[in-house]
């Protein structure tokens, strides 16, 4: 009779999954070179698993549209978004937070490059692009897509159909500066840290491509978590995450960003892109 209690507690443990015996998943846009992406978030995981004490992996998706989709299915539980896909994540998903963003985040760029066969010099003011052809990175990428649009739309007064006369979505900005420099398109619209990194890595050959044109700043990349993580891994496992995250100082670790460092970011950084989400027709 004495026994009965402890074996019913025996069998709650073993037929009740343990909080700490689940996976903590995350994505990330793929923005780049899908083998560069791999070795960024695999160093990523191996850190957040050894700062949360839970099993984490990354999940390599193919576009944009599918790290939001894995995020709504809770496929993954946190994901590095831009300022666009974190928009349209957190409106699948009520009560996911952006809890950190770069340093650099704050004020992000979209770099306009050209084909030196075009002859378009770099200026503070915004070039005349009619006539040619323009391609953009992804379709839902805020530095490749959106702000571009909206930028060329302010200041040339007419919607990208009526000004290019051919228009591209390479998929991600690294394919951009190839296709511009090889001249498949004449000008696109690329994220200013990944040209800067190419451009770094000797990747970019400047007699054929170069930066014409600078965009204000806006904030893009932002780490999002999933509403309900704390029900799944334990009471402050978000509060956890989060300071995981503004505490990664390992300088190989951010290079690979590339990022100054991550600082504190909240839903309401990101209402000016969900505005020009809105106003060139993007999301209702």
């Amino acid at each position: 009779m004495f026994a009965i209690k402890p074996l019913l507690s025996m069998l709650v443990l073993l037929f009740t999954p343990s909080l700490l015996a689940a996976t903590f998943t995350f994505t990330a846009i793929p923005d780049e070179d899908e083998s560069q992406l791999r070795t960024r978030f695999d160093k990523v995981a191996a850190y957040l698993e050894e700062k949360l004490g839970v099993e984490v992996k990354y999940v390599p998706v193919k576009s944009y549209s599918a790290a939001v989709t894995a995020f709504r299915n809770n496929q993954v539980q946190l994901a590095w978004f831009g300022g666009l896909s974190g928009v349209q994540a957190r409106r699948l998903v009520p009560g996911s937070d952006a809890i950190a963003q770069g340093y650099e985040d704050q004020f992000f760029k979209s770099y306009f490059i050209a084909h030196h066969s075009t002859e378009i010099m770099a200026s503070d003011n915004f070039p005349n692009l009619n006539g040619y052809t323009f391609t953009f990175g992804s379709k839902d990428s805020t530095s490749g897509r959106l702000m571009p649009q909206f930028f060329i739309e302010r200041n040339l007064g007419k919607r990208p159909e009526d000004i290019f006369k051919r228009i591209g979505f390479s998929g991600d900005h690294s394919r951009t500066i190839a296709q511009v420099q090889a001249g498949v398109y004449q000008v696109g619209a690329v994220n200013y840290k990944v040209w800067e990194s190419a451009v770094a890595a000797g990747k970019v050959d400047l007699n054929k491509v170069d930066v014409i044109w600078a965009s204000p700043t806006y904030p893009d990349y932002q780490w999002t978590v999933r509403a309900g993580v704390d029900e799944t891994f334990g009471t402050g496992f978000k509060a956890q995450v989060e300071a995981a995250l503004l505490s990664m100082n390992d300088a190989e670790l951010l290079k690979s960003f590339p990022r100054k460092s991550f600082v504190a970011a909240e839903n309401q950084d990101y209402q000016p892109i969900e505005n020009v989400a809105k106003t060139i027709g993007l999301i209702d």
